[in-house]
């Protein structure tokens, strides 16, 4: 799987398995993914470009690296996706959002998209996209598609947990797009959900059923 990473780091598996007990409190919950999502953050923005500025130090004038270009993009799948984007704009707290709203439909699985909003000039930005869970890959497919209409510079699909058959779809479908996850987990059961997993990400940062 050339295109995909997990990230193990040791406290990105050590959160992760917290996130995992059935008995973490919503708070809990909602604490550790936050914290989860500025590491594989760090990860997923190894190489983005770099230039060269003048900056003054307190000794002398020199010439140091800042990001290039417009700012990058983080891209929230809704609704489960603001997770994971509250925790890398700790990281990268200029960087532009934009939001993309998907549900999944309870029978046939696939996506139905009910909201889109992007910033100006996407094709000079690099776009990390963000959902807790890439299960059937269905979603991040749809994200990816509508997002490419867009035609940006770079894309990246950072998620939480993986499951073996939504990989699969993803690579095959946008092979040019990076995954990053802290895990990948043994399938998906009979509704779709991830297993061992960790339940609905969505529910479990909110609250609800």
């Amino acid at each position: 799987m050339a295109n995909v990473t997990v990230v193990d780091h040791p406290l990105v598996q050590h959160k992760l398995t917290l996130m995992r007990d059935k008995a973490r409190s919503t708070a809990g919950f909602r604490t550790l993914l936050g914290e989860i999502a500025l590491l594989l953050a760090y990860d997923a923005t190894r190489d983005l470009p770099l230039t060269t500025m003048t900056v003054e130090t307190p000794l002398e004038s020199m010439e140091a690296p800042v990001l290039a270009g417009r700012k990058p993009v983080l891209m929230s799948i809704l609704r489960a996706g603001n997770g994971l984007l509250d925790g890398m704009l700790r990281l990268i707290p200029s960087a532009r959002v934009a939001h993309i709203g998907l549900y999944r439909d309870p029978a046939t699985l696939q996506p139905v998209e009910y909201y889109y909003k992007v910033p100006e000039h996407m094709s000079e930005r690099d776009v990390l996209v963000v959902d807790p869970m890439l299960a059937t890959g269905h979603s991040a497919i749809a994200a990816v598609n509508r997002l490419k209409a867009d035609s940006p510079r770079s894309i990246r699909f950072i998620c939480l947990l993986a499951a073996p058959e939504g990989i699969a779809a993803l690579t095959a479908a946008h092979p040019d797009v990076h995954v990053f996850t802290a895990a990948i987990d043994r399938q998906l059961n009979d509704h779709g959900y991830i297993v061992p997993g960790l339940g609905d990400a969505g529910d479990r940062m909110y609250g609800t059923r």
